[in-house]
């Protein structure tokens, strides 16, 4: 990946409805050029789809917390398989450090994210769990 390959993740994460177009314009390249860049990103999977980014207002009616999770040594293959079926867990995310896994949740209301939590804690294989609730979200530069 090169500098143009970046220029161009940059501008559709900005803007992923972009035209070809556009895109090749802003970037001051041919057309074909841009679409046959596009065409590699997507083929080697540095691009693995386009999608919708929820804006603040969209969010405001989800309540969402991050959970710390510590886990029984190889119990993470079973634990990720019974995640996959919370409906309120988004998001997944393995670390190095004091803790194991690092879960993104949302909610409708704090019954129900209280109801999730204990759900996740009462797993067969979590040694502790520690949780934060997002208050408000000051800038997101998420791709």
């Amino acid at each position: 990946m090169d500098d143009i390959d970046r220029a161009i993740l940059s501008h559709l994460g900005q803007d992923a409805r972009m035209s070809v177009a556009v895109l090749a314009r802003r970037l001051k390249l041919a057309r074909s050029t841009v679409q046959a860049r596009l065409e590699r990103l997507e083929t080697s999977g540095a691009i693995a789809g386009y999608t919708l980014r929820l804006g603040e207002a969209a969010r405001l009616t989800r309540i969402r917390a991050t959970c710390l999770l510590t886990i029984e040594p190889r119990a993470q293959p079973a634990i990720l398989g019974r995640l996959k079926a919370i409906p309120a867990v988004e998001r997944v995310h393995s670390t190095s450090g004091r803790v194991d896994l690092l879960l993104q949740l949302a909610c409708a209301s704090t019954v129900e994210l209280d109801e999730v939590l204990d759900q996740i804690g009462n797993l067969t294989g979590v040694r502790s769990s520690e949780s934060l609730v997002h208050l408000s979200t000051k800038f997101d530069r998420a791709v």
